[in-house]
């Protein structure tokens, strides 16, 4: 079983739209249902709109702890709201009550309260799903809005997509990444055989690719680039592949900008699916076939041809 991560430094270069060509792909080829997919993009999962799932299963996801005052025991003596770092404790009416969106969970309130009125109680900080889909079993999740523990969660994606590959020994678990270089990164790349990095031909996005390229390489990841939108700024796409060049990172191959690609994602279909013959996805397959070489399962990669 093989694992490949998509990656990217920085959000809006295209990660999810490539990650459901894959997808599509793979469903073209002869591992048609041997492959888990993954959306560990947790803060902003939206790999499913382009997929069409069907839900199967959803589970609260429990992360972090918050404080909670039981008002009926409460010495009212502000010793909590000395020692909180956070700001989170509040005295109004009276009474001292908890902010729920400023409390960090550190529980300096609960070691500090002398009448025991303060614990500290789980929340419910997101979900986790379960879906299928026309090319393959779907394993995404929602981190809800100012919620921490988006590696955690993250981390139970992975593990459950891997476990599953394992269980009905298919060939690939294809993971669509978060972008950036934070802990939910860190969690998505964790075990991969592979990162592909989609970079954009821009001055951040440039700056971002170096950023995600020396994170994989200090986990030692090897990593391919792809270069989205080639096309849309060449002096961009010649400073990519002389990073690339300078040290020893492979470019798995350029796709032009193609108002096709947005068009596919309107109507809810991978390009690759939607329409087969535009320049993009003709670039597409061709990263498609470079990448699955890089993980020696070119037999994989037999899917749509080029034309």
């Amino acid at each position: 079983m093989k694992q490949l991560v998509i990656l990217s430094g920085k959000g809006g270069t295209g990660k999810t739209s490539l990650a459901a060509a894959f997808a599509h792909l793979v469903s073209q080829s002869q591992f048609a249902d041997r492959v888990v997919l993954a959306d560990a993009d947790v803060d902003a999962a939206n790999l499913e709109l382009v997929l069409q799932p069907r839900l199967l299963e959803q589970e609260d996801f429990r992360g972090g702890q918050i404080a909670v005052i039981d008002q009926n025991s409460s010495a009212s003596c502000g010793d909590c709201k000395a020692v909180c770092r956070f700001d989170a404790i509040q005295h109004t009416d009276g009474l001292y009550q908890i902010d729920l969106i400023a409390c960090d969970g550190c529980a300096a309130c609960v070691y500090q309260c002398p009448s025991g009125s303060i614990t500290m109680q789980e929340q419910v900080a997101g979900t986790f799903c379960v879906s299928d889909t026309r090319y393959g079993p779907l394993y995404h999740a929602s981190l809800y809005p100012g919620r921490e523990n988006s590696g955690k969660l993250v981390t139970l994606v992975k593990q459950r997509a891997r476990l599953r590959a394992l269980d009905e020994d298919r060939q690939l678990v294809l993971v669509d990444g978060p972008p950036g270089i934070g802990c939910p990164v860190i969690a998505a790349a964790s075990g991969a055989d592979l990162a592909l990095i989609v970079a954009e031909p821009t001055v951040a996005g440039v700056h971002d690719m170096k950023r995600i390229l020396q994170t994989t390489e200090h986990f030692h990841l090897r990593s391919l680039v792809c270069i989205n939108k080639a096309d849309i700024y060449p002096l961009g796409s010649k400073l990519i592949e002389a990073h690339c060049w300078d040290n020893d990172f492979e470019i798995a191959g350029k796709i032009p900008f193609d108002e096709v690609v947005t068009e596919a994602m309107v109507h809810g279909e991978p390009v690759t699916a939607y329409r087969p013959d535009t320049p993009a996805s003709q670039a597409i397959i061709r990263v498609w076939r470079s990448v699955m070489k890089s993980l020696s399962m070119q037999n994989i990669s037999t899917g749509l041809k080029e034309t």
